[in-house]
């Protein structure tokens, strides 16, 4: 156990390095007045867009957990998914490693409103399946419509990112036929993992590709106001970043997104645009997420305070009651 808590110690302290390397990498050659200047030049409708955008996308989030709780089998309402979804998710994303720090809030509501280890284990589980399947579709969709882009990266040639992204466009493919035709656990070295009905594994691909294409509408609309970054690129340049991120388990993506979307759209994303969609999708989240998941922690242990001091005055009523 110390073993282990010290390799992730290093990790996170690893990933932090690197992000600040890539920030600077990034930002040194900006000062902070061309940095403000860049975010000012962005109008109000961008910004308005773009907000719009990360919403939609917390809000398929949202739909992530509340299919996980019914693949657990234990369904909860709408509410009280989206509650864990948003709270968890709002601080995963700029703790990084999400699984692990979004998981850990999740645990948190899920075991008072009845859930065991397993089950909230199960509901975890379910959602980074559905964030797999989602970047894969997304990515498959990119690299066969926008070769170009991901070849300055990836350094591949034409027909090898042909059968790459058809590679990505068959993994989701081939989850909801094994979800079809599969109803014995899947073995995977000593885990265990049991298909979803089908209904929920289409769901999975389609609210999964949903959500990648609402953050990536969400940066497109702070590109788009100081370059000429068309859709299709910035998808292609976000999917690039995300899975750098997956690879590197950086908090937050911080300095990986910038500095790959830099790369890859050199022309386009200018400072005050990377700055912006950073704010937007990870920062006002947390600024919402962290004080109601503080206020859900004081309402749920004043609960428990009244509910122990009623238990035990009626303890020492009934004890006072002669025989």
């Amino acid at each position: 156990m110390p073993g282990k808590r010290l390799i992730i110690n290093a990790t996170l302290i690893l990933g932090l390095l690197l992000a600040a390397y890539l920030l600077h990498r990034v930002f040194s050659r900006y000062s902070l007045e061309e940095v403000m200047q860049s975010i000012a030049a962005i109008p109000v409708s961008r910004l308005a867009a773009g907000t719009g955008f990360a919403a939609l996308s917390y809000l398929c989030l949202t739909g992530f957990d509340w299919m996980g709780l019914r693949y657990a089998g234990k369904p909860l309402s709408y509410l009280k998914a989206a509650i864990a979804s948003f709270t968890g998710l709002s601080i995963g994303h700029n703790l990084g490693i999400a699984a692990l720090s979004s998981g850990a809030v999740r645990y948190r509501y899920y075991a008072r409103w009845g859930l065991n280890t397993e089950e909230v284990a199960k509901v975890i589980l379910f959602c980074g399946v559905t964030v797999g399947i989602g970047l894969s579709a997304l990515a498959g969709i990119a690299l066969l419509v926008n070769p170009g882009d991901a070849a300055n990266l990836l350094h591949l040639s034409s027909s090898g990112l042909f059968f790459l992204g058809l590679a990505c466009l068959g993994i989701p493919a081939v989850y909801v036929l094994l979800a079809a035709t599969v109803r014995a656990p899947l073995k995977l070295w000593k885990w265990q993992f049991q298909m979803p009905e089908v209904k929920l594994a289409a769901g999975q691909v389609v609210i999964g590709t949903l959500n990648f294409i609402c953050v990536s509408a969400c940066l497109h609309q702070m590109l788009a106001a100081q370059g000429e970054a068309s859709f299709v690129q910035t998808a292609t340049a976000f999917v690039l970043a995300n899975i750098a991120i997956l690879l590197t388990h950086v908090p937050g993506g911080l300095g990986v997104l910038e500095a790959t979307v830099s790369h890859v759209l050199p022309g386009a994303a200018s400072i005050g645009a990377l700055v912006a969609f950073r704010v937007i999708y990870f920062i006002l989240p947390l600024l919402i997420g962290l004080p109601v998941f503080a206020i859900s922690e004081i309402v749920i242990r004043k609960r428990k305070t009244a509910s122990s001091e009623k238990h035990a005055d009626q303890t020492a009523d009934a004890q006072a009651q002669p025989l």
